[in-house]
């Protein structure tokens, strides 16, 4: 039977999912509303096809489909999401997620999606277009100076508000360690203040609006 998990950060999204899914006698065997239970959920149940929103909480989708792929490379991931940006698919590609469905599209191509995948084929949702997806091609050599996944991470929590003893907290490190964090981030985009951070952030894709 295929083991599907399900991640996004609204329950009734999650809901709408799992219904779509039990239709066809699929096994959902975990549900998650963070990044972080995302990842740990997928390490535990080993699904044949994580549904990963992209605007998780804590770590978003790009960054759990980079982590699912690298430790489970059995399983496929789709990022579902109500994005269009030619930067978030180039993002989905690099982390690995072999499926991109917009949430929009999700009552037409879900099931085509996830049957695609459970084949170990790509599926891209119809409004992703070809040209998108050679212009990826084309960037493809010329990356900006990337921050590390740890990297990503901190800047997509500072984003959201948390406080630097909270991210510590989160991320079980040191405060000292977080702030050594933050001040190579700002080292290596240029950045002024956490208001320009926020701004990179939101601008990137790392966190939505």
């Amino acid at each position: 039977m295929v083991r599907i998990l399900i991640a996004d950060a609204y329950e009734v999204v999650c809901i709408g999912l799992q219904e779509t899914i039990q239709s066809q006698s699929w096994e959902i065997v975990a549900v998650a509303y963070d990044g972080n239970e995302a990842i740990k959920q997928a390490l535990v149940t080993r699904p044949h096809v994580a549904i990963v929103g992209y605007a998780l909480p804590l770590v978003n989708g790009i960054e759990v489909a980079r982590q699912i792929r690298a430790r489970l490379p059995k399983t496929e991931v789709l990022i579902f999401t109500k994005q269009e940006n030619e930067a978030v698919v180039a993002q989905a590609l690099e982390a690995g997620a072999r499926g991109y469905l917009l949430k929009s599209d999700a009552n037409r191509e879900l099931i085509a999606a996830i049957e695609a995948l459970v084949a170990h084929k790509p599926f891209f949702t119809a409004k992703v277009s070809e040209s998108l997806l050679r212009s990826f091609a084309t960037r493809s050599g010329h990356k900006e100076l990337a921050l590390t996944p740890r990297e990503r991470q901190i800047v997509q929590l500072i984003a959201e508000g948390y406080s630097s003893k909270a991210i510590a907290r989160l991320l079980n490190i040191s405060l000292k360690t977080v702030d050594t964090h933050r001040s190579a981030i700002m080292h290596k985009l240029n950045l002024s203040s956490p208001a320009a951070l926020v701004r990179y952030a939101v601008r990137n894709k790392i966190v939505e609006p």
